[in-house]
């Protein structure tokens, strides 16, 4: 669900001096890859799923935030799949509920910006850097 409040605006600073209530998650920019979570052979009918929802299900088990899913959240997407499929089946009725759980799941960047969700460029591995003796500074700094 998206949080009370203003949306935030992520290229202005903030007008406001106290803390906001709700601070950005932000989550590197890098595709999601895990295979525990795949779209299942057969619909729960026994019925092939779609093509279109194939391919909706691949985009959206990738999105960056992904990793941040609990067991609930994948078994909203996969409960979201059904709904999917249904539309792309031609049941345009479902149109509605769809984009409703689409936003629920930050699947657009207006989503996640009611979710506080931003997702950052991906920090290079740093080296790990051993702690210098204030001593052995000042001798390079006199010497």
């Amino acid at each position: 669900m998206p949080l009370p409040g203003s949306k935030p605006q992520q290229d202005h600073p903030p007008r406001r001096r106290n803390k906001p209530p709700h601070e950005w998650i932000e989550v590197q920019d890098k595709p999601f890859r895990n295979t525990r979570h795949q779209l299942p052979a057969l619909m729960p009918d026994g019925r092939p799923w779609p093509e279109a929802t194939r391919q909706w299900w691949q985009d959206i088990s990738q999105l960056p935030h992904c990793r941040l899913w609990n067991r609930g959240d994948w078994r909203f997407a996969l409960d979201t799949a059904l709904v999917a499929a249904s539309f792309h089946s031609g049941e345009i009725k479902q149109a509605v509920e769809l984009r409703q759980r689409e936003k629920v799941m930050g699947t657009t960047l207006d989503s996640r910006r009611d979710l506080r969700i931003r997702y950052v460029e991906p920090r290079p591995k740093e080296e790990r850097v051993g702690v210098t003796a204030i001593a052995d500074y000042r001798k390079v700094l006199e010497g």
